[in-house]
């Protein structure tokens, strides 16, 4: 097998802070390889070295003299001036000189007679057959179009274009799926998945990788894992891994402490140690210091009370010019609800929050929201932090404790910790983030803020594996109300109950289950890819999907676990009427004062485990 890429040694640090170490791997002709490694490890920076964009410290890079190699940057940058066919035929050959003058020329309806001797000459006519015919699959139509009319995911596509057009032999891919929507992300997989170019990339897109990947390598602490497969075999391997180094580790620190005793002998003693043992004690104590940290981070969930009425929306209108965005939209947005939202690029998926937030008004209609609600809001586009603050000072500001209930809590520092933000990374100053660590950051500082509704507007963009893990796993077990957009089909396969599909023009579906469902459906019904007034309901031809009223296990013992806090908190609250009503002794240092706010905070309580109590007793009669 030809050796496409041979990469040894090699390490890179900005000051004190090591991305990576004396790393070494290779890629041979037709792997697809994926990278996989947190925010701020350096995966952006490996890729601009590989580029040959930036520099690295020590190391060696040896790339096949056969080959061509293609860049696809996680931001392209062009010349806003310039126009999409300067941009998408930017590689400077013969033949992409002829087809760009050409198509200018038919743009500009100027004489083509000489053009079309040099398209013959050059053999272009083929590479224009091919070159119509990727951008309209991409949807890139108006090729006189410039570039600083365009939005981010239409920027993103005219560089995939461009990449695909220069056909390399090896493609390196940062982040391609960020910016992109969901009819875009799969129409790539399965280019790059029949493609016969050898790839590396990094995404943190799962089903992307698990589709088109048959390699992956793991960066971790400042070291390299690979392994021969896709996503879910390295899942599988990578769990074996971690058992495996956590079993080492805590055998060093049994060992260790043994070690620790014979070296802090008399020192008069300590001339006549072994030399060997005590660098073999040095070794050992490195070993034992060792932390892992894992992705399958708990973080309890810590949101608010919410009340039974959430929002409704009653024919609610909203246009900017001739774009209808909603057309006399109404909706009841239930309980516990975890809503999805899908679409293109620009059918307003964005300005829908927006104006349930408040942030823009609607032109007609209503949306009332309760009483109770508390939104958290993680947008596309971060809010700005203090960059000149360090991190655990900024997360400070919002709360030295972060309280889950009123038996459990962590520390400021506790709580980053499970963000992964390890102790030494929460004195770094904020400038030194990278800007998936920015994002992670932001997304923490969030949830401090205890929400009992959150909307995320894309939080997948620029965030790693590891922290969507976490975030799933929060969601799975929010008990508030959440809306998620998101191009990521993995994401919004593990965290949503139902989806709204917005088609533009104001026509939105609501269709009870995840994205894969929706697919699957779709499939199914081909009718409904051009046919605006199909509603999609339960009662649809398609099998319903199995709201079975069984419960799983976790709701038993969630049931079980509410049967007996309720009955402990109406045990206190008779308690305290009793001292209400004279008919017992304040105890403990109490005040009436105290009580009444323990009474209030206690009914609270009441009505949102007897509720959810409720909810589960009818699923389970």
């Amino acid at each position: 097998m030809v050796t496409y890429l041979q990469v040894e040694s090699l390490s890179k640090s900005f000051g004190d802070n090591v991305l990576f170490d004396n790393i070494s791997f290779g890629i041979s002709e037709g792997e697809k390889v994926g990278i996989i490694a947190k925010n701020g490890t350096g995966k952006s920076t490996l890729m601009n070295i590989l580029s040959g964009s930036e520099g690295y410290d020590f190391g060696k890079i040896t790339y096949n003299n056969n080959i061509r190699v293609g860049y696809l940057k996680q931001q392209p940058v062009y010349d806003g001036e310039s126009t999409i066919l300067d941009a998408c035929l930017n590689v400077e050959n013969e033949t992409c000189k002829v087809l760009r003058d050409y198509e200018r020329c038919l743009m500009r309806g100027d004489d083509i007679t000489e053009l079309l001797v040099k398209m013959d000459s050059t053999g272009a006519w083929d590479y224009e057959e091919r070159f119509k015919r990727l951008l309209s699959q991409l949807k890139i139509d108006d090729l006189s179009a410039k570039i600083k009319t365009l939005s981010g995911g239409q920027v993103k596509r005219i560089a995939i274009a461009s990449l695909l057009l220069s056909e390399p032999d090896m493609i390196l891919l940062d982040e391609p799926t960020n910016h992109l929507d969901v009819d875009m992300i799969e129409w790539l997989e399965s280019y790059l998945t029949r493609s016969r170019a050898t790839l590396l990339m990094v995404t943190h897109d799962r089903y992307f990788l698990d589709k088109v990947c048959n390699k992956i390598i793991e960066i971790d602490n400042n070291t390299i894992y690979a392994y021969q497969g896709n996503y879910n075999y390295y899942l599988e391997k990578r769990a074996e891994r971690i058992e495996l180094q956590t079993l080492a580790i805590e055998k060093a620190k049994n060992l260790y402490r043994t070690e620790l005793d014979w070296m802090r002998r008399q020192p008069q003693a300590r001339a006549t140690k072994a030399k060997y043992r005590i660098d073999a004690f040095y070794d050992l104590q490195q070993k034992a210091k060792m932390r892992i940290y894992d992705n399958n981070v708990k973080l309890e969930n810590n949101s608010g009370y919410i009340g039974s009425k959430i929002f409704e929306a009653e024919n609610v209108c909203k246009s900017f010019g001739d774009k209808v965005i909603l057309k006399n939209f109404n909706y009841i947005f239930s309980r516990y609800d975890k809503l999805g939202i899908v679409g293109n690029n620009g059918v307003g998926k964005s300005t829908f929050v927006k104006l349930l937030l408040g942030i823009i008004k609607p032109d007609s209609g209503v949306i009332d929201v309760g009483e109770t609600v508390k939104f958290g809001y993680y947008k596309q586009d971060i809010d700005p932090i203090d960059e000149s603050k360090k991190v655990i000072d900024v997360a400070r500001e919002i709360a030295e404790v972060v309280y889950f209930n009123e038996k459990n809590s962590l520390t400021t520092s506790q709580f980053l910790n499970k963000f992964l933000f390890s102790p030494t990374d929460q004195q770094k100053y904020v400038y030194k983030l990278s800007g998936g660590e920015k994002r992670r950051l932001n997304l923490a500082l969030m949830l401090m803020t205890k929400p009992n509704f959150i909307i995320l507007d894309e939080p997948t963009n620029d965030l790693d594996i590891m922290t969507l893990g976490i975030l799933e796993d929060y969601l799975a077990q929010f008990k508030g109300c959440a809306i998620i957009i998101s191009h990521d089909r993995f994401f919004m396969d593990r965290c949503i109950n139902h989806l709204f599909v917005f088609e533009g023009n104001g026509v939105i579906k609501d269709f009870p289950g995840n994205y894969s469902e929706y697919r699957e459906w779709l499939a199914n019904h081909p009718e409904a890819m051009t046919n605006d007034t199909v509603k999609v309901q339960n009662k649809d031809n398609r099998k319903p999907r199995d709201y079975s009223n069984r419960l799983t296990y976790k709701e038993k013992k969630e049931l079980e676990q509410l049967t007996e806090e309720i009955e402990q908190l109406e045990t206190e609250l008779k308690e305290i009427e009793k001292i209400f009503n004279g008919e017992k002794e304040i105890e403990n240092g109490n005040s009436f004062d105290s009580l009444s706010k323990r009474f209030a905070i206690i009914k609270d309580l009441l009505e949102g485990k007897e509720l959810r109590w409720l909810e589960l007793s009818e699923k389970s009669e």
